[in-house]
């Protein structure tokens, strides 16, 4: 209604303005010749008069073209007198009679006063809007928080999976907006700041919005970049604004995303000049606790980059809680899928718990990412239910990139690839403890020409020698299987040998896992504080340390290369035929492996008809499969 009202008095200011506008315009040009009246007198008694008007006092008319050009012209002289009649009327000259205008207030009001009145109108509506907050073209005098309107779309704490932990927390402050005493009657306060810490996509900003669902109290949400503009002490004003609203809502929630635009390290800008952002961050301390209260006033933040914090913001009585939010675990992870999976039309055989299982490390915003790629894909071949097998292929394209069936390779190629990636199969299946071997593919994904995938039976936090070593031995498979068949190697191990040094030297330098170098660390991280606290490496041991480390990664890469090489030497039928059945299905899976391992064969590959349709042809059953450890043999 306010803003309809705006509208209303703009556009009755414009019409205005421009009728005073079109007055002024129409009149005519200032031509008028004033004479005196015995000038006139004169003229009129030399035949020089053409017309007169008469109004009271006031004498207007024009000349004749004989006499300065018919000019007009105006002189005041005595009303109505028989001199001046008889004068006029002896020579002929044409006289009118006009009476006298009785101009009332309002009409002198208006005339006089309204141009200066729309002016000054003009004016204070210019500057109210000046003034005034949102997306104004100079609105940089008040804060661009945005208060959630309780009639919105909501979103809950039902809609919140795989982060129990931080979701109660999070609970008991809305629990505290709803009743303050349960929590202020022995004493206690609540905490006046929350921060929200986590990696990109594991649901920090949807647990605010999940809050502003739950919570019956106002909620304002903003970005840390709004504070900061162009014009210095803008940002300080608009945290002085901002916090100003929260006063006069209190108790209210205030929500500030990606916090570490305004509140990084003071102190790390170069030059030493005046930074914009630091008095801003300034501002933003005082106000969460300095010396005036802001009772009833709780502040979320979120941010990804914890580190780069000024230590000030993170002290109790500003952030007195901090909260993880992790990736999740294997249940959470299925719990995600499950939500977000709500709206579409699941076919019978979609099994969360094994998309889950082969997902690790994936975040929230990976999860929802894989649904609607499988729900895309179902939708590009006609289907009217996304199956499990939509449900693979879209985790497959999320973690690797989308199949590349159109690349052209050579046979050899192909055939040095099979032998490869049946090289990591094996070395996998023979070595124990490693992950289960999930599905092997020669099919090019990505950057990668074939991929073997294994499928971790519970998420890992720690990881013994043992394990680390049996990694490095599997990577090392399919280099070693290309030298027995080949007697040469390729580039396409690249990655491998890559990842194996990476592992074998944070064994030797980082974990302690090495009985030569003894349970020590070797190089310190150091934080570049004026570069934004990134972080490098630091060598602090000497150069015989330094021999010894390298001659200790390349011996613990080389046994397991070693052990790998005679694993594979001692069972090469086996090798061959994984290697010819890659090359015949493209894929495995963990079934079919299990079955060559043993000596067996595999049923022969079913007859392929020529699909009558394009869509027929994409329904066709492909082997896909998910991939939480994958080892892109050729990239």
């Amino acid at each position: 209604m306010k803003q309809t009202q705006k509208t209303l008095a703009l556009w009755l200011m414009i019409i205005l303005l421009g009728m005073v506008v079109l007055h002024f315009v129409q009149q005519k040009p200032d031509t008028i010749r004033q004479v005196s009246f015995s000038e006139f007198m004169d003229a009129v008694n030399a035949d020089n008069v053409d017309e007169v008007t008469i109004q009271n006092d006031e004498y207007h008319g024009v000349f004749k073209k004989t006499y300065q050009e018919g000019a007009a012209f105006q002189t005041m002289g005595p009303a109505s007198s028989e001199k001046v009649l008889t004068a006029l009327a002896d020579h002929k000259v044409k006289t009118e009679f006009k009476p006298a205008e009785d101009q009332s207030f309002w009409q002198h009001l208006l005339i006089s006063w309204l141009p200066l009145i729309l002016l000054f109108g003009l004016f204070f509506f210019s500057m109210r809007q000046i003034q005034a907050g949102g997306g104004k073209a100079m609105s940089f005098g008040r804060s661009k928080a945005r208060l959630l309107v309780q009639n919105e779309k909501k979103v809950t704490f039902e809609d919140v999976a795989g982060i129990d932990e931080a979701r109660d927390e999070l609970e008991e402050i809305i629990a505290f907006l709803k009743d303050p005493k349960r929590f202020t009657r022995l004493g206690g306060r609540i905490p006046k700041g929350v921060l929200l810490m986590g990696s990109p996509g594991t649901g920090k900003t949807l647990l605010a919005r999940a809050i502003a669902g739950e919570a019956n109290a106002p909620f304002f949400s903003i970005s840390g970049s709004d504070f900061v503009e162009m014009f210095v002490g803008v940002g300080a004003a608009r945290v002085r604004d901002l916090f100003e609203q929260g006063k006069r809502n209190a108790p209210c929630i205030i929500f500030i995303d990606e916090i570490d635009a305004v509140g990084r390290h003071r102190g790390a800008g170069l030059g030493g000049g005046h930074d914009e952002r630091e008095q801003t961050l300034n501002q933003l301390l005082v106000e969460m606790d300095g010396f005036e209260s802001n009772e009833g006033v709780i502040i979320i933040a979120a941010t990804n980059r914890p580190d780069v914090l000024d230590p000030a913001l993170l002290r109790p009585g500003r952030f007195d809680r901090r909260i993880i939010v992790p990736r999740p675990d294997v249940r959470g992870r299925e719990g995600i899928l499950k939500i977000h999976a709500r709206k579409l039309a699941l076919a019978p055989n979609v099994d969360f718990k094994v998309i889950a299982r082969g997902t690790p490390g994936f975040s929230g915003a990976d999860l929802a990412n894989v649904v609607n790629e499988a729900a895309l894909l179902a939708a590009r071949i006609g289907k009217t239910q996304v199956g499990m097998h939509d449900m693979e292929l879209a985790k497959d394209k999320v973690l690797m990139g989308s199949e590349r069936r159109s690349l052209m390779i050579t046979d050899d190629e192909k055939k040095n690839t099979a032998y490869h990636e049946a090289g990591h199969a094996m070395v996998a299946k023979l070595i124990p403890g490693t992950d289960p071997i999930h599905k092997v593919t020669i099919i090019p994904r990505g950057q990668a020409l074939g991929v073997t995938q294994q499928l971790p039976t519970d998420d890992r936090f720690t990881q013994n020698r043992g394990y680390c070593e049996n990694t490095i031995a599997m990577l090392m498979g399919g280099r070693c299987a290309e030298e027995l068949i080949f007697d040469q190697p390729t580039t396409g191990a690249g990655n491998d040998i890559e990842r194996a040094t990476e592992l074998a030297r944070k064994m030797v330098c980082e974990w302690g896992m090495s009985e030569k170098m003894g349970p020590l660390t070797y190089g310190k991280k150091e934080e570049m504080l004026f570069l934004g606290k990134e972080l490098a490496q630091h060598k602090d041991y000497s150069e015989s340390t330094a021999n010894m480390i390298d001659e200790e990664v390349k011996r613990i890469v080389m046994d397991n290369y070693k052990r790998a090489k005679d694993l594979l030497a001692s069972r090469l039928d086996t090798l061959h035929a994984i290697a010819k059945a890659l090359l015949d299905r493209e894929s495995l899976d963990t079934g079919e492996i299990e079955t060559l391992m043993q000596g067996g064969t595999l049923p022969p590959l079913p007859a392929v008809t020529e699909p009558k349709s394009k869509s027929a042809a994409k329904e066709a059953d492909v082997a896909s499969a998910d991939a939480p450890a994958t080892h892109p043999g050729h990239a």
